[in-house]
């Protein structure tokens, strides 16, 4: 491993542990020429599936990027930035275990709104909003419609506040 100080190519490990999730193993290391210490860590890299966007062009899945637009979604809304974490967590490890090697970005945009559907009612017409690009103000009754159980079965018990009729 190359020092980030002196440059040397040698160095040895002086302790190595693993990480809480057990997804990364951090070592302190020592230069064998300049004697100055540094840690680094190491973590599999896992490939993931090229996305192809509506326009056709290609771009590497980017778990911020997705993130962001979740956050986006939820802005002002009661929802933990941890579940959010892990609705991406979600989606990468299908997008893995698929071994497919593209995707399109609407297959990860629907996987996406049907997590948020659960969680948060408001965010997902939020996401589905910009994802779908609504063209006017029916569109997005009709979204709002198919979310929201009549009040008749509401009051009758047949289903619950948070669940989408069928």
């Amino acid at each position: 491993m190359k020092c980030p100080f002196c440059q040397h190519l040698e160095s040895k490990v002086t302790d190595s542990r693993v990480g809480a999730a057990g997804d990364v193993t951090r070592r302190r290391r020592e230069c064998e020429a300049c004697g100055r210490r540094f840690t680094t860590y190491e973590r599999v890299e896992e490939v993931l599936p090229l996305l192809v966007k509506k326009d056709g062009r290609r771009e590497a899945f980017d778990r911020q990027k997705v993130l962001g637009g979740l956050r986006r979604a939820c802005d002002k809304r009661a929802v933990p930035l941890a579940r959010l974490e892990q609705i991406v967590d979600v989606i990468e490890r299908e997008l893995i275990d698929s071994a497919e090697k593209e995707v399109s970005s609407e297959k990860v945009g629907e996987r996406l709104m049907a997590h948020l559907r659960e969680l948060d009612p408001v965010a997902y017409v939020r996401f589905a909003s910009v994802y779908r690009q609504f063209k006017d103000i029916d569109e997005l009754r009709s979204e709002i419609e198919q979310l929201a159980p009549r009040k008749d079965e509401l009051e009758a018990g047949v289903v619950s506040p948070l669940v989408k009729p069928s």
